[in-house]
């Protein structure tokens, strides 16, 4: 085991370093990923050590950046696209829903795209509009796309190199808020070896309620567990990893010994995931229920300005509150 201490950051970076060694094919491409080395510095030194055919400065356009990447993976390349930030993707949602999607189906299985496009995702960094973003939903509603999103550095390293290895697209959501967050990362595991891409994880256990999170609030979820812990509470988190295929079945288990469950993220509560996750546990679990499923979520109106966006992001609060609501039931 050769374990470091990294940055969620720096994970991503060695891990798409290791995708670039192990397959020729692999290429990264984007705005500013080469010389630059990306905004927050995720490609850095990939261009050097690769070359400009391997790691490609694109001209700014996403559609554009998407729709050579369906070319490229149609000739047996294994494209990895970086979406600068979240609300930059929009421009190239048309190739991402009509092409990448749908092409495995319409080429009647003849045709695969192992395209891997990365999103920083999420607020909490005081970005400007179209920089703080949380269209998951976008994604995982559409079939034909597979969406992961890691919450800490080992995830980072392993789930970016199984993503690069699937045959699938997938959308690879990135917490853009955790990227200087640290955590032990073992560089020796190959990414057959890792946790599975699409399962979800317990993150701590516990007794007495469910927090489920992704992303950039698992932290969140955890940090309100540590503090239930003060008050006699004991709360189970899970960390679902996988956005589509939803890998429930920990959930389940989980709810079914608590009776209490509360769904967190920062995208707004309309039709979001937590809503989907609240009916497959109402369906599957409502005997088991001692209450409604709760949901803390972002607000129903676009991302507020950054000095204020701390009101809208969930927190530590929000998620003991809607714990006592749901034990007050």
């Amino acid at each position: 085991m050769m374990s470091e201490t990294l940055t969620l950051g720096k994970a991503l970076n060695h891990g798409l370093r290791r995708a670039l060694e192990n397959d020729p094919k692999v290429v990264i491409m984007g705005e500013d990923v080469g010389k630059l080395g990306g905004v927050f510095r995720i490609t850095d030194g990939l261009q050097k050590d690769f070359g400009e055919n391997r790691v490609i400065d694109t001209p700014l356009a996403e559609a554009g950046i998407v729709g050579t990447a369906v070319g490229l993976a149609i000739r047996g390349y294994r494209p990895v696209c970086e979406i600068q930030f979240d609300g930059f993707v929009f421009p190239a949602y048309n190739q991402i829903v009509a092409q990448v999607a749908k092409m495995y189906y319409r080429s009647l299985g003849n045709v695969r795209l192992p395209i891997v496009i990365r999103i920083p995702y999420g607020g909490g960094i005081g970005a400007v509009e179209h920089h703080s973003e949380s269209p998951e939903a976008y994604f995982s509603h559409t079939p034909g796309l597979k969406v992961v999103t890691c919450s800490n550095s080992a995830d980072a390293y392993s789930m970016i190199q199984q993503a690069i290895t699937s045959d699938d697209p997938i959308i690879f959501f990135e917490p853009k808020r955790r990227y200087w967050e640290k955590g032990e990362v073992d560089l020796s595991l190959a990414p057959q070896d890792a946790y599975p891409l699409h399962s979800s994880r317990i993150a701590r256990e516990g007794s007495d309620a469910t927090l489920i999170a992704y992303g950039p609030m698992v932290r969140v979820a955890l940090d309100s567990a540590e503090a239930a812990a003060e008050d006699g509470r004991q709360l189970e988190v899970i960390d679902l990893r996988s956005l589509s295929p939803l890998d429930l079945d920990p959930v389940f288990a989980s709810v079914r010994k608590t009776g209490h469950a509360v769904v967190v993220h920062e995208a707004p509560g309309n039709l979001g995931l937590g809503a989907e996750i609240a009916a497959r546990i109402t369906e599957e679990c409502f005997y088991s229920l001692e209450a409604p499923v709760l949901r803390v979520t972002g607000y129903d109106v676009p991302y507020p300005a950054a000095r204020v966006e701390e009101e809208y992001l969930p927190d530590l609060d929000r998620v003991l509150d809607a714990v006592d609501r749901s034990f007050g039931w």
